[in-house]
């Protein structure tokens, strides 16, 4: 990864931000959460934006239809979340797989 690359990065998540800072701020407040809920759990997609993007863009969809964001995406906020990333590998899950790999070798 280049300087160039850094740089780029850098200007599409300031640009990334700038639309969040745009949202109603109930909409500003479920996103963070979201966001933040998805950083713990760690989903491998996470690193290519699309998911964050992706949730971005049906918010302004939603605030230009007129719908609340509970609205959108319901009461539990949390099912929501994990609903995005349910077919996704994450962390964890990579983390398990190490740790069955090691304990079939160790038993052999």
């Amino acid at each position: 990864m280049g300087i160039q690359d850094i740089i780029e990065g850098k200007k599409q998540w300031r640009a990334h931000m700038a639309r969040i800072k745009a949202l109603p701020p109930d909409y500003q407040i479920v996103y963070k959460e979201i966001r933040r809920y998805l950083f713990k759990v760690g989903p491998i997609d996470l690193l290519d934006e699309s998911l964050l993007s992706g949730l971005l863009d049906f918010f302004e969809e939603g605030i230009a239809a007129g719908k609340g964001v509970l609205e959108l995406i319901g009461n539990d906020v949390a099912a929501f979340s994990d609903n995005l990333i349910k077919d996704s590998r994450t962390y964890a899950d990579i983390y398990q797989e190490s740790i069955r790999g090691k304990t079939g070798t160790a038993e052999k």
